[in-house]
């Protein structure tokens, strides 16, 4: 896994400094491997490439795209309120550093906190965004073995939290999700995982 990620990486890097794309490299890897990291790690990264393999040929602005991925979530802390804010600085500082165009970095980092409340914040590029989102949540709309996994490792990233405290806040976001009139924005991801999500956060909602 880490060697396809690190492969992706490098092919996202093309022509750019060597040296700079590997030093880049390192603070991704470790960024996401922290040992307080138990969804939001380096598998997450992997399985939204996967989905974007899915729809790559529907993303507009690859590049951007594909950065916004890697940077998405580099700063986390459960405790933290302003993880989406620090990794779009974050993300400014490294690809600057890579001669991205301003243009593109901004881009970038309204993708990037658009995950904060998974509303769309880049209106003239709608569908990119929409499908990064998409690409986030995709987790939702697994097989129930899978959702299960993926709730487990989220609890432990709040492990600090008592069960009552944590268990309110994991109803109010899942409850909120339902609340919308569609859990995903593309009609790739609402035909594929729509109905799935719902079942899988209803039974998680009963459970909790």
């Amino acid at each position: 896994m880490i060697t396809e990620l690190k492969h992706r990486w490098s092919q996202l890097c093309n022509n750019k400094d060597s040296e700079l794309t590997s030093q880049l490299w390192n603070v991704i890897e470790t960024q996401y491997s922290e040992t307080s990291r138990h969804y939001h790690n380096l598998k997450h990264l992997y399985h939204m490439f996967q989905a974007y393999d899915e729809v790559e040929t529907c993303i507009l602005h690859k590049t951007a795209f594909q950065y916004s991925i890697w940077y998405h979530d580099i700063i986390y802390k459960a405790s933290k309120q302003n993880n989406e804010e620090q990794s779009a600085a974050l993300a400014r500082n490294s690809l600057q550093k890579l001669n991205l165009k301003a243009s593109q970095i901004e881009y970038i980092q309204t993708l990037i906190l658009s995950t904060k409340k998974h509303t769309i914040l880049a209106r003239k590029k709608r569908s990119d965004n929409a499908f990064l989102l998409d690409i986030d949540l995709a987790i939702l709309g697994t097989d129930w073995d899978s959702y299960q996994n993926y709730c487990s490792d989220i609890r432990k990233e709040y492990k600090r939290y008592p069960k009552f405290i944590y268990n309110k806040g994991r109803k109010q976001v899942l409850k909120h999700f339902l609340d919308r009139d569609s859990l995903y924005f593309t009609s790739h991801f609402k035909q594929k995982l729509e109905t799935q999500a719902r079942k899988n956060i209803t039974r998680e909602l009963e459970l909790l």
